[in-house]
C-alpha cells in the first residue's frame, strides 16, 4: 500500500466479502501500519481482528472506524 488513502479505503471496504479476504486485507493493513511505525494503531487493528474472529461485529466496526479516524488525522498532519 502506497498511501494512507489506500489504507483507509481498504479498511472502509472490510465489511464486504468472504472472511478469508477480510483477514487478508487486515494483515496487509497491519503490515503497512507496522512499516510506518504506527504501533498504537497496530494494537487497535489486532483488537479489531480479534473481535471479528469472535463474531463481535459491532465491536469490529467500532474498532475499524477508530483506526480509520486516526489515520485520517495522521494523513491531514502529513499533507
Amino acid at each position: 500500500m502506497e498511501s494512507l488513502d489506500s489504507v483507509i479505503a481498504t479498511l472502509n471496504n472490510l465489511g464486504v466479502g468472504a472472511l478469508d479476504k477480510i483477514e487478508a486485507d487486515l494483515r496487509a493493513v497491519r503490515a503497512e501500519l507496522e512499516r510506518r511505525e504506527l504501533l498504537d494503531l497496530v494494537e487497535k487493528l489486532d483488537a479489531c481482528h480479534r473481535a471479528l474472529t469472535r463474531g463481535e461485529l459491532q465491536e469490529f466496526r467500532r474498532l475499524r472506524e477508530t483506526v480509520v479516524s486516526r489515520l485520517g488525522h495522521i494523513r491531514v498532519k502529513t499533507d
